[in-house]
């Protein structure tokens, strides 16, 4: 195996959770020194962080956010499609939640016509589209996020932990296999742990460019079963970490098939 091809597959299982040398050493076949100074360049590209022992994926840098004008523009297709494949989930009788964010906005979008569900929220993208329908809106108020239209803080965690929903459906800056969610702030991501606890499912809508992508510096763990949508194929690299872990269940949403049921 070429020295690159061989450190990529080193890094992919270091992100999903595959830290220690002596484990590294059993799964690739290979030599403590050879796997030791693997890590080692791993780590001086900064990919990820050595540890006593091994290695553990690194914390990232943090990226400027996008504009919210921005992100409503970029990945739109995606987007929608992801929205149409998480929308199947939501059953008649169903209260779900609503993160902030443009895909779960174009969720919402498709759940103006339903009835028999209610919605929980802090995103006032989705409140907006669901305010003239018959579908039942709970908005979780606190802190006003203006660069997502979104509320956080304490007293939207304190309203979280009075309540319970059927489904949460999750966006994230980025998700990692084996860490979590990355949010720009420590408040968004405690908002998002504060939610997985109170969920009994936990859906993360994510578009392919946001795997494994460590974009930002705050994390919220995922420590349970959950489901990722996301736009990217079966079999892209991009999934190859989450297919390792038995917690997560992989669903990707078909771009054509959603074009053919919007046309």
């Amino acid at each position: 195996m070429k020295v690159t091809n061989r450190r990529e597959a080193m890094l992919k299982a270091v992100l999903s959770g595959m830290n220690d040398v002596g484990a590294l050493c059993e799964h690739f076949g290979m030599s403590e020194a050879t796997v030791r100074r693997d890590l080692r360049a791993l780590a001086d590209e900064r990919l990820i962080v050595r540890t006593y022992g091994g290695a553990a994926a690194s914390v990232g840098v943090h990226e400027p956010e996008e504009s919210l004008d921005l992100r409503r523009e970029s990945f739109r297709e995606q987007k929608d499609a992801i929205a149409q494949a998480a929308v199947s989930h939501v059953q008649d009788g169903d209260t779900i939640f609503l993160d902030g964010g443009t895909t779960t906005a174009a969720m919402a979008r498709l759940l103006t016509g339903r009835r028999d569900i209610r919605v929980v929220t802090n995103n006032l993208l989705a409140v907006g589209l669901l305010a003239s329908s018959e579908v039942p809106v709970t908005l979780i108020g606190g802190d006003l996020r203006p660069s997502s239209m979104s509320t956080l803080g304490p007293l939207a965690q304190i309203a979280l932990n009075r309540l319970s929903v059927d489904k949460a459906f999750l966006g994230a800056d980025g998700v990692v296999a084996g860490r979590g969610l990355c949010e720009a702030t420590a408040e968004q991501a405690y908002l998002k742990e504060c939610i997985i606890r109170q969920a009994a499912n936990v859906f993360v809508l994510v578009t392919s460019h946001k795997l494994d992508r460590a974009s930002q510096q705050h994390w919220t763990p995922l420590e349970r079963d959950w489901t990722l949508v996301t736009d990217a194929q079966p079999g892209a690299p991009e999934l190859a970490t989450f297919l390792v872990r038995g917690e997560v269940t992989i669903e990707t949403a078909s771009q054509q098939a959603h074009e053919t049921q919007r046309t």
